[in-house]
């Protein structure tokens, strides 16, 4: 069976999207969605897609799709998923699923209601060492978890190894509350947050953090981009299992493009899940040998399905829709407790549901 493929929003990540399905045998890309004109045909052109169209609304009336990959910028994805999921529509949305808690459960709510496929592309879920890593705290091979370090390292802030922030649209909207943005901890917080939770398999019960905004610009203002959303942020969290540990991210880890750190230790052992310089690699230290004389092996790792494929195959029915939205809807909790804690000057805010 040929999934048609919708692709809402035409943007830089887009272009992820678009390459990774056509690579999919049974996958189609029928379509594109953009309201900006010029982005759209340039985006179509680039990847053979036949179908245009300036707004949802038209492409869910021409209808012949099956699913749609929402790539839109975030305080798009409430409405853009909705109407998707009142059509019947598989989607798999971006991160985060949407700019506070009560729109992210309403979605994860219609798509259940909807009874569709849904995900949200936590892309480092495609990371084969945090597969492995989280397979083994789940089999006990360290022991009970007892405490955590995770930190995302960016740099765009400080090199301009992606382009440049100060006069690029793709960057400056990052930066600005008023274009949608809730800043490093929404952008890539996320993501590290999942990444600490799923290898923990335990969700937090409580979250305090701290985010700091930058001087970047006179008066912290480019053209009309108010660059007010926090560049980084510390939290500390503890755990259902009674684990505790710290998560930061940052824009401004100059010399680091793009990594991801996870230390994790229990009583028999502890593993480094890193994904530094786009490498995957898991180290572990098991057992009382090993934990006396301080030796970290290196562990095999095999290649894992990517979200995008994980998503066809949950539309085909050969596999589960893992990330889903209700796991998109917890995390999204916990960005709203960081920054109400943040608020309150860093005090412990309760975590009243859970989502391992």
């Amino acid at each position: 069976m040929t999934i048609r493929l919708l692709i809402l929003g035409t943007g830089g990540m887009a272009n992820n999207h678009a390459e990774a399905f056509k690579a999919i045998d049974g996958v189609e890309i029928v379509g594109g969605v953009d309201t900006r004109p010029v982005q759209l045909e340039a985006f179509c052109d680039k990847h053979q897609i036949e179908h245009r169209f300036a707004t949802l609304d038209e492409a869910i009336a021409w209808g012949e799709f099956d699913a749609a990959t929402n790539v839109t910028p975030d305080s798009a994805h409430y409405a853009t998923t909705l109407a998707l999921l009142k059509a019947g529509k598989h989607v798999l949305c971006e991160k985060p699923l949407s700019t506070d808690y009560a729109k992210a459960k309403d979605m994860a709510d219609a798509a259940k209601a909807a009874g569709v496929v849904n995900m949200v592309n936590l892309s480092y879920r495609n990371g084969a060492a945090l597969q492995r890593a989280a397979e083994m705290v789940a089999k006990g091979m360290i022991g009970p978890v007892r405490h955590f370090e995770a930190q995302y390292l960016q740099s765009w802030l400080t090199q301009a190894a992606w382009g440049d922030w100060r006069t690029e649209p793709q960057w400056l909207w990052r930066l600005s509350s008023k274009h949608g943005s809730k800043g490093v901890l929404g952008d890539v917080g996320i993501h590290i947050l999942d990444y600490a939770t799923y290898i923990a398999g335990s969700f937090p019960t409580s979250i305090s953090g701290r985010l700091k905004t930058f001087e970047k610009a006179e008066g912290n203002r480019i053209g009309e981009y108010d660059l007010d959303v926090n560049d980084s942020f510390v939290c500390h969290l503890e755990l259902a299992n009674g684990a505790m540990g710290t998560i930061t991210a940052t824009r401004f880890a100059s010399g680091h493009h793009n990594d991801l750190k996870l230390s994790i230790y229990g009583d028999g052992g502890g593993l480094e899940v890193r994904y530094i310089q786009n490498e995957s690699k898991l180290l572990a230290c098991l057992g009382s040998q090993d934990m006396a004389t301080q030796t970290w092996r290196e562990i095999e790792t095999p290649a894992v399905k990517r979200v995008y494929e994980v998503f066809i195959d949950a539309i085909n029915g050969n596999g589960p829709m893992i990330p889903d939205f209700e796991r998109g809807a917890a995390l999204q909790f916990l960005l709203d407790a960081a920054e109400e804690s943040d608020r309150q000057k860093g005090a412990s805010v309760e975590v009243t549901l859970g989502r391992a």
